[in-house]
């Protein structure tokens, strides 16, 4: 990687007319903070194969059943809703001309990439059979350059895309989070996704390319850009980076670098000068409660100027950390108040049912009165945490967690885990990193040091890819080295809740016995040394109106809307009472198959006047 001594340039006064605002986008593009001006959405009717696993079928396969892409076979959203064991399924699709003029295809865009969002478990994918490539891991994105083979024969050529994807659904080594190994789901754990779950879409870009942008806060007034580039470059070539508060139609900064001719990842500095005023500093901060996006044009510079590539994307200037027990953000204490949120929908699973759903999913938890969500044991679709950042709402960002502990586990769970940091570090709603959820993958980590030592390591290693956020090394207990402790308690009494949490000597007899769950805080030489303790896991208040599921349960029950609500409201207040909680998070947010302890029924409805819910939630 090269850091670039950027040179400050004047305002580009005729940016590209044909880039989206990326601050404004209507949330259907699949990569929210670097936006093309043309793309082609390869979601919809395909053919489909469960039964079988044919060579041949490289090239299409006949007898296919229609399934609608991208939600998973098990579903009834996908039209086969077949929720047992699909360890192998086909996917077949036409490409046409239609499609790459679709996605920008012309002379001044001639390469085609075929971009997948996320397939479970491993997917390898071919065209016209010939194979284009392959990629394991269920919840991140990969890509395939196929420029040669959608473009060798002629214009008005029709190709077959064919997707095979292996999911076994046995197979406890998988990052696989809530997804049940049992045919019928148990106890916590729901139906299977299978194959494609999120959007599949093509792309044209220009030779030499902008691949990938990371945005990073450096501080209060600094920002660094990271870019990475893709294929031939003549030589020469300069970044242009501008940023913009579209708000005000304010200009805020402009830099231009020029680039080396081997290296294919930079780093650009982008100092917002309107942010060395510390009075007026806050104008730009990006919080829940104003959730303000700046948005930037990225541009790829031939030698003589003339552009080659260029992207539109978005920032948001915020700093997070911890001190003195403490949450942090822009250096001043702030309260957490997080749902547990599933991302899990009854007729698609953990695919999103349409793209309005993701914005009304956050839009949902704003209105119950939480500033937070923990996305749980799921590495959410981009699109849901576009919307996060632009209406305003702190998100968790965790690991699905694997069962078993082996090499192969270890190495399945990494590679997937800082595939998905990469990706979304860039999201200033992003406030903390969860690799690990109540010792899953790690079963006896309180007392094995090679357990011990993968919980550190994955907290380590997202260190590494990320200094600016807080890790947490195994959400709820059983802490190695959890920059904030968190703690998973389902006592239903409020007022021992309120015992368990009320003061600095209750503190300190939570870590030094055994805790909820009868677990260890802390393991493995970790100690006290005054990280801020959160609540992440509490409540669960099974609560059924109207249609009464046989299986349906919670932690504790109500028996009518008024005694749930009075159970929730004394949980809450024990919470509020506490002198060092510095946080909390409420299972769950909706009802999820046989766990009915939402505050939301499963079709999102809410289970008693959302105005009572969001009173019990604030205390106001």
């Amino acid at each position: 990687m090269s850091t670039l001594d950027g040179t400050v340039a004047a305002p580009d006064t005729s940016p590209a007319p044909t880039l989206p605002l990326a601050s404004r986008q209507d949330g259907t593009y699949p990569r929210p903070q670097m936006l093309r001006a043309a793309w082609a959405d390869l979601d919809g009717t395909w053919s489909f194969r469960n039964e079988g696993d044919e060579s041949s079928w490289r090239n299409g396969f006949p007898d296919a059943r229609d399934i609608l892409v991208p939600f998973p076979p098990e579903s009834s959203a996908s039209g086969i809703d077949e929720p047992g064991f699909h360890p192998v399924v086909w996917y077949s699709r036409p490409i046409t001309h239609e499609d790459l003029l679709a996605a920008g295809h012309d002379e001044h865009a001639d390469r085609l990439v075929l971009h997948f969002g996320a397939v479970d478990h491993r997917a390898r994918v071919w065209i016209d059979g010939q194979f284009v490539g392959d990629h394991e891991g269920g919840h991140t994105p990969f890509s395939f350059d196929v420029t040669e083979l959608l473009t060798a024969s002629t214009p008005d050529a029709v190709h077959t895309l064919v997707v095979r994807a292996e999911d076994d659904p046995h197979d406890l080594t998988q990052p696989r989070g809530k997804q049940d190994w049992h045919e019928d789901p148990h106890a916590i754990w729901y139906r299977r996704t299978t194959g494609i779950w999120q959007t599949v879409w093509l792309e044209a870009v220009p030779t030499a390319s902008i691949g990938y942008l990371r945005w990073t806060n450096v501080d209060h007034a600094t920002m660094r850009l990271t870019v990475r580039l893709h294929g031939r470059r003549s030589g020469g070539e300069r970044l242009r980076v501008e940023a913009w508060w579209d708000e005000r139609g304010e200009h805020l900064a402009t830099v231009e670098s020029t680039i080396g001719d081997t290296a294919t990842e930079f780093e650009v500095v982008l100092p917002v000068a309107r942010q060395t005023n510390g009075q007026a500093e806050d104008e730009l901060h990006w919080t829940p409660e104003h959730p303000r996006l700046i948005d930037a044009t990225v541009a790829l510079l031939a030698a003589d100027g003339s552009p080659i590539d260029a992207v539109s994307s978005y920032f948001g200037m915020r700093t997070v950390g911890v001190d003195a027990g403490t949450f942090l953000l822009h250096g001043r204490s702030y309260d957490v108040r997080s749902v547990l949120n599933q991302g899990y929908w009854p007729e698609s699973h953990i695919a999103a049912p349409s793209r309005q759903a993701l914005r009304r999913e956050v839009e949902l938890i704003k209105e119950l009165g939480f500033n937070a969500a923990r996305n749980h044991q799921k590495i959410e679709d981009p699109r849901f945490l576009y919307w996060a950042d632009r209406l305003g709402l702190l998100v968790w960002g965790e690991a699905p967690g694997a069962y078993a502990f082996s090499p192969r586990a270890v190495q399945r769970l990494m590679r997937e885990w800082m595939d998905a940091v990469e990706r979304d570090a860039s999201h200033p709603s992003i406030v903390t990193w969860v690799p690990a959820n109540e010792s899953w993958g790690v079963q006896h980590i309180a007392t094995d040091p090679a357990q011990q030592a993968y919980a550190r390591s994955l907290a380590d290693v997202t260190r590494a890819i990320d200094p600016t956020r807080p890790v947490i090394s195994n959400d709820g207990w059983e802490h190695t080295n959890s920059d904030i402790v968190t703690i998973h308690d389902y006592e239903g009494d409020g007022a021992a809740l309120a015992r368990t949490y009320a003061d600095d000597a209750a503190r300190e007899r939570l870590f030094s016995r055994f805790g909820p769950a009868d677990r260890w805080v802390l393991v493995g030489g970790a100690r006290d040394e005054g990280q801020p303790v959160m609540l992440t896991e509490f409540g669960g208040v099974n609560y059924q109106p109207g249609v009464q599921r046989e299986d349906g349960w919670g932690y504790t029950s109500a028996s009518d809307g008024d005694d749930w609500i009075a159970r929730i409201t004394a949980l809450y207040d024990a919470i509020r009472a506490s002198s060092f909680l510095a946080g909390s998070c409420y299972t769950q947010l909706t009802d999820t198959m046989q766990e009915t302890n939402g505050l939301l029924n499963a079709d999102r409805t809410p289970k008693v006047p959302i105005e009572q819910i969001r009173r019990a939630v604030t205390g106001r």
